[in-house]
């Protein structure tokens, strides 16, 4: 058979927020930039997808879209169909795109078997091509009793022993272990290896409105990720600027494209009352922001997490508490290790709290200082693993022919969809 540059195939199901759609770019990017001769194809349920610029070796696929209702909740963002009918539609573009793309890795981000089990008839077909199957999971899934009870309930144990091949943590167990206390075999654990951090770095290129003026300094960067739950922290940091003149720091506000407009049209109003508050909806570069600012006021996702240790920014995290523990765990933990500092939006009546926070942020320490080993290693550790996979090679009575020939060698039905 004629050998061929790899392929690597990401599913990213993105039901809520845009926090997998942005950590698997970010790993494509990275790998493209190591290996010119890798082709990445991303598979996305993002509305927002198409608002990022790629590389030329990656390129992605939108499947149609769903609303998150709850922690395991969805309805179509189409009202015409059922979510049934919704997910066997995406379900059926995955396993057709796995078919002919034919890739050598399939990455699957955080979801072993995708939205409501839509990525199990591909992972079935793929174990039958030689594919390296792959799940990424980020450094906190959930509280350990409940990812385990999801795990079950989903079918997730039994894909991830018998179809992974490997597992790949983007953390550092010094800061959090997901796999901890949630019944995972050692046979899984061998399989595993933590990352470290993906970190970011200032993209230049990128273009950000013209009223959120970098040429201002200094200022505090306000970012709620997607937006879709941030309306409590973007009113807490608004009432402390309307209720204290003496904060210091501008304020530059980026919403999210999530964030429900009767929120957002609140804000912008009473934004253009203060001079010292700049507010955007969206920024699809938000690295120049951070790049510049004096300190960051934010919620607890992945990947602003990565972006407030890759620029060793001073930060204050408003984790959310629901429905997953996830960002309040890894602010909670990134307070004990001195990385930042963690405020409960139980106090968010006071504006003074808020304005004490922003005001102390340019003295509190940076995330540099607690000094801790290979803390952004993520991407030269994918790397490397990415080479080793590249390197060892498909087995040949295993390769696909890519027209869908090859018998699934497990049954689909075995993971069952909710």
């Amino acid at each position: 058979m004629q050998s061929r540059s790899p392929r690597i195939l990401i599913y990213s199901h993105d039901t809520f927020g845009l926090g997998h759609l942005r950590r698997s770019r970010v790993i494509a990017e990275a790998l493209v930039a190591h290996r010119p001769d890798i082709s990445i194809l991303i598979v996305a349920g993002s509305p927002m997808v198409g608002s990022f610029s790629f590389p030329p070796q990656v390129d992605f696929i939108r499947v149609p879209g769903v609303v998150k209702l709850g922690a395991d909740s969805y309805a179509p963002s189409n009202p015409g169909l059922s979510i049934e009918d919704l997910t066997e539609i995406r379900s059926a573009i995955i396993t057709k795109t796995a078919e002919i793309f034919d890739p050598d890795i399939f990455l699957v981000d955080k979801e072993p078997l995708g939205m409501r089990g839509e990525v199990a008839e591909s992972l079935a077909f793929l174990k039958t091509t030689g594919c390296r199957l792959v799940l990424g999971l980020r450094d906190i899934m959930d509280e350990p009793s409940r990812l385990a009870e999801e795990w079950s309930r989903k079918g997730a144990f039994a894909a991830v022993e018998e179809l992974y091949d490997d597992v790949w943590i983007y953390g550092l167990p010094e800061i959090c272990d997901p796999l901890e206390g949630i019944g995972i075999s050692d046979r899984v654990r061998a399989r595993a290896e933590f990352t470290g951090y993906l970190p970011r770095a200032d993209e230049p290129s990128g273009a950000l409105p013209e009223q959120i003026r970098l040429g201002e300094r200094p200022f505090v960067l306000v970012t709620t990720g997607g937006g879709g739950d941030g309306a409590r922290l973007v009113d807490w940091v608004l009432r402390a600027y309307e209720s204290c003149d003496t904060i210091g720091l501008r304020a530059k506000i980026v919403l999210g494209p999530f964030m429900e407009s009767a929120f957002a049209a609140d804000f912008q109003d009473r934004a253009r009352k203060l001079d010292s508050v700049d507010l955007i909806t969206f920024a699809a570069s938000i690295e120049p922001l951070f790049e510049r600012a004096e300190g960051i006021v934010a919620m607890g996702g992945y990947n602003t997490f990565c972006e407030i240790l890759s620029f060793d920014k001073p930060a204050v995290i408003v984790p959310r508490r629901q429905p997953r523990l996830e960002q309040f765990i890894r602010a909670s933990r990134a307070e004990d290790l001195g990385l930042a500092r963690m405020l409960l939006d139980d106090e968010a009546e006071n504006a003074a709290i808020m304005a004490d926070a922003i005001r102390a942020l340019p003295s509190q320490n940076r995330p540099q200082a607690a000094a801790i080993p290979k803390l952004l290693g993520g991407v030269s550790t994918i790397r490397r693993l990415v080479d080793e996979i590249v390197a060892e090679g498909r087995p040949r009575q295993a390769r696909s022919t890519g027209n869908g020939s090859a018998e699934p060698a497990l049954q689909v039905s075995s993971y069952g969809r909710p």
